[in-house]
């Protein structure tokens, strides 16, 4: 392939609005063009990179056993009523009416397929002989990200891999879990990213176990619990708290209760700037719904009710946030002033265990404008039950062996669901089992964010020149630069080298622009490519310059040693990415 017969739309400048080195550079490098806001064109370059991505991942599912369809991207709104995720995407899901013959049909862009495939599942599956399956597919998603941002790491259009498991039983279920686990680490270390895998909450999804799969990054807008001394890792909203003993100090005096005007402030930040306080000396009380009766919650100010805990704690089918009217009831107050002395409606009070120890803290005054200070657990309120009721923090301890967890940023590539019998209940899904008896699907669910595995890698594998792809995702792995386009023996020499890698399976480029050297050099370092084999002056002496994109420093090779050398480097490192690894290890 010749520059000059691509579109490859390079630019000097950051442009307006990107913001992290993946988005600023994917950009800068002609591999994306923003549509709109959340939906991007994969330009040449771009699409070689996810096209390659997502052959690694169908490489691996078919390595894996699962076998490969094709859904289709539209849905009847019908199917996703029927397992109550209309509700629970809200505006994520995009929606729409056909109008076919005067008729009216309700449809969505579909977020995941669930609903479809279990659907197909339902219709064509009917023996235990036909379990277990594995179905999976590579499509285009669709999901109205309210505050698209960072490039393709978060849009409304994205293509995903996502497989699903049909089982007689948990045994089986648990087999394919394992596995499709084990090919996830095999498709993101072929792929050159870094990641971890952490426990995490199922969400909209479903079912009842479940593992993301992060790539570490400071950009990242997930919260990952990591434990440097066991390796427990988990999302934050799942992470468990390792236990310790609270309690109040012995010898500490506890002041009168007293109640201060506080106009205006109805957040924590508000309310510590108007005290002049620290979040750790505000008990915050927020009013929840548990199915449906109203229950006080207590967590410190500077944490966060993890609802999921909460609803685990309780062993609740539902939780979620009061509305105003019934804050105002069991308060007295408006939203922001709650408290948990003087409620005006007896309700159940769930605290944190942090809350045990603190002394002399700061609570709303179920009155408005207006918190109480001096307030201690025990002689001015009660609790009812104390539980782990809030996301993890640093300095909190390891569920697993009691050391100090450290927290990470990073991005989710990956997830892997027991989804159970959630999906086949609700779309009767069913198996008649060796004793003819009609039983119920167990399924679980495997997707990978492939359009993020690209930006990942390049989020977390770049230098102030632009990306370092490895060679498994590189839009091509050589690029080719004859200093002078002019000159006639260093074009024969470009071509023939390119014909010889390319004949030997080699993704090679050449530049054949009539360009300044510079100019041809900064545009091969911001793509990235992995190699770069320069024609200059030491053509008169029969050889080129390779260079790779992650060495500070080239050698001269024959010219004609330097195809069958690369090919062979190049095989091994797509195995291996030993040379990237070792880049990566040493800073570059």
């Amino acid at each position: 392939m010749k520059w000059s017969q691509t579109l490859i739309p390079t630019m000097k400048e950051t442009p307006n609005g990107a913001e992290i080195p993946s988005y600023i550079f994917m950009l800068r490098a002609g591999m994306i063009s923003q549509v709109m806001a959340g939906a991007y064109a994969y330009l040449p370059l771009g699409w070689r990179s996810l096209y390659k991505a997502i052959n690694i991942v169908r490489d691996e599912m078919n390595k894996a056993g699962a076998v490969e369809l094709f859904m289709t991207a539209l849905a009847p709104q019908s199917l996703y009523e029927q397992t109550n995720r209309v509700e629970a995407f809200g505006n994520v899901l995009i929606k729409s009416t056909l109008v076919r013959g005067g008729a009216k049909t309700p449809v969505v862009f579909c977020p995941t397929h669930e609903e479809e495939i279990t659907s197909i599942v339902s219709q064509y599956v009917s023996s235990y002989r036909q379990l277990p399956l594995v179905l999976y597919q590579i499509q285009t998603k669709f999901r109205n990200e309210e505050r698209p941002k960072f490039g393709v790491l978060r849009t409304s259009e994205f293509t995903m891999k996502d497989a699903y498991s049909f089982h007689t039983s948990l045994e089986s279920l648990n087999a394919t879990y394992k596995q499709m686990y084990d090919a996830y680490c095999k498709i993101f270390t072929r792929c050159g990213v870094p990641y971890l895998p952490v426990e995490a909450e199922s969400g909209p999804i479903g079912g009842d176990a479940s593992h993301e799969f992060m790539i570490p990054s400071e950009n990242g807008e997930d919260d990952v619990v990591y434990c440097p001394e066991c390796h427990y890792a988990a999302n934050v909203e799942k992470a468990e708290i390792g236990e310790k003993e609270y309690a109040r100090p012995s010898d500490a005096v506890l002041k009168e209760v007293a109640e201060l005007a506080t106009p205006g402030a109805h957040t924590i930040d508000q309310v510590c700037a108007f005290l002049k306080a620290k979040p750790k000396k505000v008990v915050k009380t927020l009013i929840y719904c548990v199915d449906d009766a109203p229950v006080a919650v207590l967590v410190r100010g500077d944490c966060d009710v993890n609802e999921n805990k909460l609803k685990r704690l309780l062993g609740a089918a539902k939780v979620e946030l009061a509305d105003e009217k019934t804050i105002e009831r069991v308060t007295g107050a408006p939203v922001g002033f709650a408290g948990p002395v003087g409620l005006k409606e007896k309700v159940k009070v769930v605290a944190d265990p942090t809350i045990k120890e603190m002394v002399n803290f700061i609570v709303g005054a179920n009155k408005a404008e207006a918190h109480l200070v001096n307030v201690n657990v025990d002689r001015d309120f009660t609790v009812d039950l104390y539980g782990d009721v809030r996301n993890a923090i640093l300095g909190d301890l390891c569920p697993r062996c009691g050391k100090p967890i450290t927290m990470k940023n990073a991005i989710e590539v990956g997830h892997v669901f027991k989804l159970g019998t959630k999906y086949s209940e609700a779309l009767n899904a069913k198996y008649l089992d060796e004793n003819g008896a009609l039983q119920t699907i167990i399924m679980g669910c495997y997707g990978i964010g492939v359009s993020r595995i690209i930006a990942g890698c390049a989020e977390t594998s770049h230098d102030d020149s632009g990306i370092i792809w490895p060679v498994a995702l590189a839009p091509y792995e050589v690029c080719v630069c004859p200093v002078k386009a002019t000159d006639e023996a260093a074009m024969k020499a470009a071509e023939k080298i390119v014909a010889d890698l390319e004949a030997a399976g080699v993704d090679a480029i050449l530049d054949d622009r009539d360009e300044r050297p510079g100019v041809k050099f900064k545009d091969a370092d911001l793509v990235g490519f992995p190699v770069r084999v320069t024609i200059g002056k030491s053509l008169a002496d029969g050889k080129v310059e390779v260079k790779w994109r992650w060495d500070a420093d080239s050698s001269l090779v024959a010219v004609d040693e330097v195809a069958k050398t690369l090919t062979a480097q190049l095989e091994d490192e797509r195995k291996t990415n030993a040379r990237f690894y070792a880049a990566k290890k040493n800073g570059k």
